[in-house]
């Protein structure tokens, strides 16, 4: 901080023996008190209050030291991987921590009388204990913590896979329904699906079957006449002129019957539509249950590229999700989130430590002697800004009447300049007078 007097290099507090002890870039002591930000020479008056200036010095350190470890965890939590690139920001943080501790415990003139940048620079300190507390606590917790990671990470790839199996039928139709719930996000796209081989499957099994009642019921009556002809040309009767056996009357018109019922039902010719129809059917549920594997493999594929994605989006464990992950623990469970707390307040106490130890230890003589090194510079300032206002205040009052006595002096040149002309100006007058009167009395005499 800065000196607000000058010291007096053979006073003292200056003796030999004090500057002969050790010297000052060695003095491990005198660094740890330059972290507190006091002036050395003023503290040599009061030299019993070194040491708890150098315990509070080796707080701000600890402090610093304690953040400094706290951004190395967040650092490589964030990259997720030791690296050197993490000493930069651990660097750059313990550096602001350090010099921001040190502006919080400097000591202030008439501090004491101000409540209102004590709260300040308290509420300044809790905050930042609380931001380098947070990473702490997510290392001390951390095998918890990721396994919660791991198992919410199984879960969601479980439930991605289930959503998209059930996203995903196996298609009966060209349109089959999305199941309700699914969006894009879940619903694969396929180059070919059975949809239109189920759909000429079903309208030929279904043809088929038409077909197949009218065939069984052309069937069954054709059996029924047929069962009449075979009774009915079992029994011959005798021709009496020639004494031969033939068909009956009704024999004849039964076959023709029959006859007449085979060609109006076409019946051999739907027997063999069924046929065809049958061995089509044979052949399409072949081409489908192959078409069914070839699909069943895209999903499966499909799924499995889908999971490789998600799992690829899950390869680090961020901050975020660490500590949100923190919450989820702490939740559902009392004495851990009593454990989760305390350590929290903990890390935070020690970080507000520094500006507790210095505003809690009350005003010390160092303090008072700041207050009147203060007071007196600020007087002594006022006097020469005041010394310095009459100084130049005189020099214009100088300049003033210098310029005063200059513009009389040119004025009464002025004057006397004037009165010598005008006293030229009547002597060339009077002159001219005389010489004319002489003309006058010369011209009148002749």
């Amino acid at each position: 901080m800065t000196d607000f007097h000058t010291h007096d290099e053979e006073g003292p507090a200056h003796g030999p023996a004090s500057r002969t002890a050790r010297p000052p870039g060695l003095d491990a002591a005198r660094r740890l008190r330059a972290l507190t930000g006091i002036d050395e020479a003023l503290l040599d008056k009061v030299r019993y209050e070194r040491s708890k200036y150098t315990a509070l010095g080796g707080v701000v350190l600890g402090t610093s030291v304690i953040a400094a470890f706290s951004m190395w965890n967040f650092a490589t939590e964030a990259l997720g991987r030791i690296s050197f690139w993490a000493l930069v920001p651990t660097v750059i943080w313990m550096l602001f921590v350090l010099n921001l501790d040190r502006w919080l415990v400097t000591p202030q003139p008439n501090a004491r009388r101000r409540v209102g940048p004590l709260l300040t620079r308290l509420l300044i300190a809790l905050l930042l204990g609380t931001v380098i507390a947070e990473p702490l606590v997510l290392r001390i917790f951390q095998t918890a913590i990721e396994q919660h990671v791991r198992d919410e990470r199984t879960d969601v790839i479980d439930q991605l896979r289930t959503n998209l199996v059930r996203c995903n039928p196996v298609p009966s139709t060209t349109r089959t329904p999305t199941p309700k719930g699914c969006d894009r996000t879940y619903v694969l796209s396929f180059g070919a699906s059975p949809g239109e081989q189920g759909e000429e499957l079903t309208a030929l099994r279904s043809d088929a079957a038409t077909l197949q009642e009218r065939v069984d019921r052309d069937t069954t009556r054709l059996e029924a006449i047929d069962s009449e002809v075979r009774d009915e040309c079992r029994r011959l009767v005798r021709i009496a002129a020639t004494g031969l056996y033939q068909r009956t009357s009704e024999c004849l018109r039964l076959r023709a019957k029959a006859q007449d019922y085979r060609t109006t039902h076409r019946t051999s010719e739907n027997e063999k539509r069924l046929a065809d129809m049958n061995g089509r059917i044979s052949r399409i549920e072949a081409q489908l249950t192959s078409s069914r594997g070839t699909f069943l493999k895209d999903r499966a594929d499909g799924i499995e590229q889908r999971l490789d994605d998600e799992r690829a989006k899950q390869r680090e464990i961020g901050v975020l999700e660490r500590i949100r992950a923190l919450d989820d623990l702490a939740s559902g469970n009392a004495v851990l989130f009593t454990g989760i707390w305390l350590v929290r307040l903990l890390f935070v106490l020690l970080d507000v430590l520094p500006v507790l130890v210095k505003y809690l230890s009350g005003e010390t003589a160092y303090d008072r002697m700041l207050t009147s090194e203060s007071n007196s510079a600020v007087k002594t300032h006022g006097e020469q800004v005041r010394l310095a206002e009459r100084r130049a205040m005189a020099d214009i009052e100088i300049a003033q009447d210098a310029i005063e006595q200059e513009v009389r002096r040119h004025r009464a040149e002025s004057e006397a300049a004037f009165r010598e002309h005008t006293a030229a100006m009547n002597i060339r007058v009077r002159q001219a007078v005389n010489a004319l009167e002489d003309e006058i009395r010369r011209s009148s005499t002749v």
